[in-house]
């Protein structure tokens, strides 16, 4: 009976917050096109024009934050879609680092890479997982000490790919590995930055949804998050060449930092 209670009140939560955040978006989206509309007009007076950038930053980024709740409430009640299929992780992998290569050259991270040539082929939702990885890398982007390294690395065994990703904090790590994917949680010290808390609760839901694992560890400014993925094993019969190598196209997926990782730390 406490299980169904607890069901049933984190159910409500969803509702609750899946209403609160439509009914936000509606006065938002007219906030936003409004403020796009003052950013056409011939304005010269540079403190106007500082009030608008402000308006248009803020904005947007309740924008992601609504649309981040909203997926939030889904992914942790479980209300959410799977499209599995086998996919090749290491490509993906090598896709996610791409996209993140400006960035991480912006803050002079060096991304020190070890990715297995073996069967990396898993069964999963080729969307769902690329989100987990932008996740992570989002993560490692926004609280890295600049200058440092950051290693990912895709190993596997004769059952499982485990994939890890480690970097320096910029700031002092004064909080649980077990309090990092609680939702709206971040450290003291990453509280200055802008970010949902959500990014991290997202990465770990979308995992263990999909049956994998993911573990983080702290040591000292040292973070680390270890994920893992049973290998896909082909049904008889079936040709070992149907698998997924192209690149994962995303669609409607809210592309916003706030929405794809800025949880805490590192």
């Amino acid at each position: 009976k406490a299980i169904e209670t607890s069901v049933k009140d984190e159910r409500l939560k969803a509702e609750l917050i899946t209403n609160v955040s439509h009914d936000i978006k509606t006065p938002l989206t007219s906030i936003i096109n409004y403020v796009n509309l003052l950013k056409r007009e011939n304005i010269t007076d540079e403190t106007i024009l500082h009030y608008i950038d402000v308006l248009d930053q803020k904005s947007n980024r309740l924008k992601a934050l609504t649309e981040a709740l909203v997926e939030a409430s889904k992914v942790t009640t479980g209300n959410v879609e799977f499209n599995k299929t086998p996919l090749n992780f290491s490509e993906l992998l090598k896709q996610s680092l791409g996209e993140f290569k400006d960035k991480f050259t912006e803050k002079n991270l060096t991304v020190v890479d070890s990715i297995s040539c073996g069967n990396t082929i898993i069964f999963v939702d080729g969307q769902k997982t690329y989100r987990i990885l932008e996740n992570l890398f989002q993560n490692a982007y926004k609280y890295s000490m600049e200058g440092t390294r950051i290693y990912a690395d895709l190993t596997t065994t004769e059952s499982k790919i485990v994939f890890s990703l480690k970097n320096i904090s910029a700031s002092e790590l004064n909080i649980s590995p077990s309090e990092l994917t609680e939702r709206f949680i971040r450290g003291d010290q990453a509280r200055t930055t802008e970010g949902s808390g959500l990014g991290l609760s997202i990465a770990k839901d979308l995992t263990t949804l999909q049956e994998g694992t993911f573990d983080i560890f702290l040591d000292g400014d040292l973070f680390k998050v270890v994920i893992t993925f049973d290998l896909y094993t082909y049904p008889e019969g079936e040709a070992p060449e149907v698998i997924i190598d192209e690149p994962v196209i995303l669609e409607n997926v809210p592309q916003s930092e706030e929405v794809l990782t800025d949880h805490i730390t590192p």
